[in-house]
């Protein structure tokens, strides 16, 4: 029987549309042999009526698919903890210790605000770059800074999620990693990439098709909107917008897809603005990422 006097007490989100039920599985066998950790999992179905999930596990079922984001924000309304982890239902934790692994991290850096560990493939195949969420990749085992997370495994306290205002809805899909890093530095906390951390995740490429391009253009210029101050928004999405057309220059239905999406961004409301500060503004350049790329 778990202690959750002597324990921390971790709230858990899995997010599934029940298309992946053996990863399922695995993520929820993996947290539940965690130690030295209290927990309270929920899996939510987005679009989907969980079934036949393990004991000690609860449910959400949303009817239709509101989307990543807003999934997750749904999942965070339903557990409790001083912690809160998020993990995607095709990754797992290999280590049974990862979550006090990560907590006692916190504990002893109380500037850290939010956790993402390397992530690994189980198989032992290649791992995509964008896995390490920094400009210079470098070694994946070293630990940093980053100014954006990958999402599918990431821990925060309870109360730095809350003070973020969670998970930016409106994004639906795409970026919203960079909009929870940003909202933990705003709190004068560091989002940490802990490269000593693993969690596994199989190694897959995004699939590239208009939807994702539209997607990824619109929530970039809506990160701009509802995050910087005027000043720096525009100059965050003319860098993008030049990067962008060098990365896909011999691809123009990719690009036209792009500046579709772009265009959607300046157009439609990103779901309201709260700017972070200028004070913040100077922490990331000093800490070597300003909200310029």
């Amino acid at each position: 029987m778990v202690n959750f006097l002597e324990y921390p007490t971790v709230g858990v989100v899995s997010l599934s549309q029940g298309t992946r039920p053996d990863d399922l599985r695995r993520g929820l066998a993996s947290l539940l042999a965690q130690q030295r950790v209290a927990l309270d999992i929920v899996v939510v179905g987005n679009g989907w009526n969980p079934v036949g999930l393990p004991a000690g596990v609860r449910t959400v079922h949303l009817d239709e698919n509101v989307g990543i984001p807003a999934g997750r924000n749904r999942g965070a309304e339903q557990v409790m903890g001083e912690y809160i982890f998020f993990l995607d239902d095709d990754a797992s934790i290999p280590s049974t210790t990862f979550l006090a692994d990560a907590i006692a991290k916190i504990v002893a850096d109380p500037s850290i605000g939010l956790i993402q560990p390397r992530v690994v493939d189980p198989a032992g195949k290649a791992n995509p770059r964008r896995w390490v969420p920094r400009i210079r990749k470098g070694d994946p085992a070293r630990s940093s800074s980053v100014f954006s997370v990958w999402e599918g495994a990431t821990l925060l306290p309870r109360a730095v999620f809350d003070a973020t205002g969670g998970w930016a809805e409106p994004f639906y899909y795409a970026h919203e990693g960079i909009e929870l890093a940003w909202r933990v530095w705003d709190q004068g906390k560091r989002a940490w990439y802990a490269g000593d951390l693993v969690a596994n995740h199989p190694a897959i490429e995004p699939t590239r098709h208009e939807y994702y391009y539209r997607l990824n253009a619109r929530n970039r210029v809506w990160l701009a909107k509802r995050n910087l101050p005027w000043l720096l928004a525009w100059l965050y999405v003319g860098s993008w917008t030049g990067i962008q057309i060098l990365r896909w220059a011999r691809q123009p239905e990719a690009l036209r897809a792009w500046f579709g999406g772009w265009l959607d961004g300046w157009h439609e409301n990103p779901g309201g603005r709260r700017r972070i500060r200028w004070a913040t503004v100077w922490h990331m350049t000093r800490a070597g990422r300003p909200p310029l790329l």
